[in-house]
């Protein structure tokens, strides 16, 4: 299943990943593991914040996804099942059928 992953980083903790210079391996690390299909990093409201999309398999792969950016950053993690717009089509089109819409 398709999935996005918000990784919003404590402040204190990315400081010192990025001060002992680790931050370039850990997130090489995570996108590793993890193989996006897109990854977008930026600033939300005002934290540092990584934006993931991958597909994610079975749900027993939910704590090693959140685990290193728990560990490594002590991060608020949030992940949400997404659709592309072809995945959109394919569930209305399955609506119609099953929900007697025409």
């Amino acid at each position: 299943m398709r999935v996005i992953l918000k990784a919003t980083l404590d402040t204190e903790k990315a400081n010192e990943a990025i001060r002992s210079g680790k931050m370039p391996e850990l997130m090489k690390d995570a996108l590793d593991h993890l193989r996006p299909e897109a990854a977008y990093f930026g600033p939300l409201g005002g934290r540092r914040t990584a934006l993931l999309v991958f597909d994610m398999a079975d749900s027993s792969d939910l704590p090693a996804t959140g685990e290193p950016f728990f560990t490594q950053f002590n991060a608020e993690v949030e992940v949400c099942p997404v659709m592309n717009g072809e995945d959109l089509q394919k569930g209305l089109a399955q609506l119609g059928r099953t929900s007697g819409v025409s």
